[in-house]
């Protein structure tokens, strides 16, 4: 019996098979409804603004993201083998209670993406308010530095994703089935309307390289793939909240590889080519779509879209973002926080961490946030699958992931070569993290030399260090200091 409340509740112990219903659709719907975002959309113009040119910028993006499904689809097996959330499927290497370490690392990880999101959708709302009600409402007074309206359409659209996620995750399934193809089709809408207004696609399609191809690009292209990598770095870890609903094996695999590196790939071609005929539309190329759309000379065309825009937040930010920390508090004090607590805990912490100050600045998002965040996750992930791939080979005694007498209880619940290989891992990753020098200005919170001047030269490769070295630490240690046999494996 799965019934100690320290360990298990009903929203951690695996899901019956009878309830595992996602199909391939379902997997595919969800990753394009969670890649098809403004965040997404705004990777490009992140990599353009650091010099890139198109084909750089969509490239790099494509690489980043047939490297992370790897871990997004090994992960996955867990899930729908066993039925199990990330949180539980992590107990297997870091111990019952260890698990919380990499758990809410994620989660707290997710909230900050969260409170990124829902500022961006937040801003839609402004937009549409702006519209409809004119003037009165886009210049109203400031309240922090933006209009109070603006922080009133940030409210609205926080709780409509509380009262969304709460009613659980059949529903979310349902509202990724239709949410992915309307946002297609209004992307689509939304490039043709540019180039007929255009006349083609415009100049920045034949802008070449501030980098080339030489030294200078290289330079900027590894800590660039690091950063795309570890945008999607989180869903690699808890991808199994996902895949614990899946009808097979097959419908995970196919679902991910169809719908993960090719939707992302051609929602940052489709950004560049809407972006580069705002260009020749408006003189400047206009990167954020909900600008674009508020300059359409049809009101009704301009609220369509801007309704269109507010799903592909909610439908990424829901499922990326608050699905994983419901699940990671929840196994924190499973006894008094189930998934709906979770969900509004992820709520409250998504807002104090002050996301627009985070978005507001690419250097930041991409190379101090997106990189450290890929170089942490990224050694939980190497962890995971050493453990589960390399030394278990897919077996788990499931009911042991729910008893502290059973093997994955190691020591006093925490298994210490994982924290060893994590924190070594982490360390390598992060630990020379630095700022670079734009026109003499210091751009990001970093040293320049780097917090730990002789990382420096890892820093640019973090997500891979990370992974790498915490994959290979944990294999080492499991097999010079092998955990004690329990009465359980005997």
């Amino acid at each position: 019996m799965l019934d100690d409340a320290r360990f298990a509740n009903p929203d951690l112990t695996p899901v019956p098979v009878a309830k595992r219903r996602w199909t391939t659709y379902n997997f595919l719907a969800l990753w394009v409804g969670m890649s098809h975002n403004i965040a997404t959309w705004t990777l490009a113009s992140g990599l353009v603004a650091l010099g890139m040119d198109w084909k750089q910028s969509v490239l790099t993006i494509a690489l980043a993201n047939l490297i992370v499904l790897a871990p997004v689809i090994l992960n996955g097996h867990a899930g729908t083998r066993y039925g199990i959330p990330f949180p539980v499927f992590a107990r297997a290497s870091f111990g019952l209670r260890g698990a919380n370490l990499p758990a809410v690392i994620r989660a707290l990880v997710a909230c900050v993406w969260f409170g990124i999101q829902t500022w961006i959708g937040g801003g839609a709302i402004f937009a549409l308010g702006g519209k409809a009600f004119g003037s009165w409402w886009a210049n109203a007074g400031s309240v922090g530095g933006e209009p109070w309206t603006e922080w009133l359409s940030f409210a609205v659209f926080w709780l409509i994703q509380v009262v969304v996620i709460v009613r659980g995750m059949d529903t979310l399934r349902r509202f990724e089935n239709w949410a992915a193809p309307l946002v297609i089709v209004g992307a689509i809408a939304l490039l043709i309307w540019v180039a007929v207004k255009a006349g083609g696609f415009g100049p920045l399609l034949d802008q070449p390289s501030k980098l080339g191809w030489g030294s200078g690009f290289w330079k900027v292209f590894f800590p660039s793939l690091m950063g795309m990598i570890g945008f999607w770095s989180t869903l690699s870890l808890n991808i199994p909240d996902f895949t614990r609903f899946g009808g097979s094996q097959r419908a995970q695999v196919r679902g991910q590889a169809l719908g993960l590196p090719t939707t992302m790939t051609l929602f940052a071609l489709l950004s560049v080519l809407v972006t580069s005929g705002s260009q020749a539309i408006y003189g400047t190329p206009i990167w954020d779509p909900v600008e674009l759309l508020t300059k359409l000379d049809n009101v009704a065309g301009t609220l369509l879209g801007l309704f269109i825009v507010l799903i592909a937040t909610l439908s990424v930010n829901i499922a990326a973002n608050v699905v994983s920390p419901a699940y990671d508090f929840t196994n924190l004090i499973p006894k008094y926080v189930n998934f709906r607590t979770g969900a509004l805990i992820t709520g409250v912490i998504g807002v104090v961490i002050l996301p627009w100050k985070l978005y507001s600045n690419p250097n930041v998002y991409i190379f101090t946030w997106l990189d450290t965040v890929g170089g942490l996750l990224g050694a939980v992930a190497g962890i995971l699958i050493a453990d589960y791939w390399i030394l278990r080979r897919t077996e788990l005694a499931l009911d042991e992931l729910y008893k502290p007498s059973g093997r994955y209880w190691y020591n006093g619940g925490w298994n210490w070569r994982a924290v060893v290989s994590f924190v070594v891992g982490g360390l390598l990753a992060i630990g020379g993290s630095y700022s670079s020098v734009t026109a003499g200005v210091k751009q990001g919170p970093f040293p320049v030399n780097g917090l730990i001047p002789f990382l420096k030269p890892l820093a640019d490769y973090g997500w891979a260090v990370g992974f790498g070295s915490s994959l290979v630490l944990y294999v080492v240690l499991m097999k010079l200091v092998p955990p004690a046999a329990t009465a359980t494996e005997d």
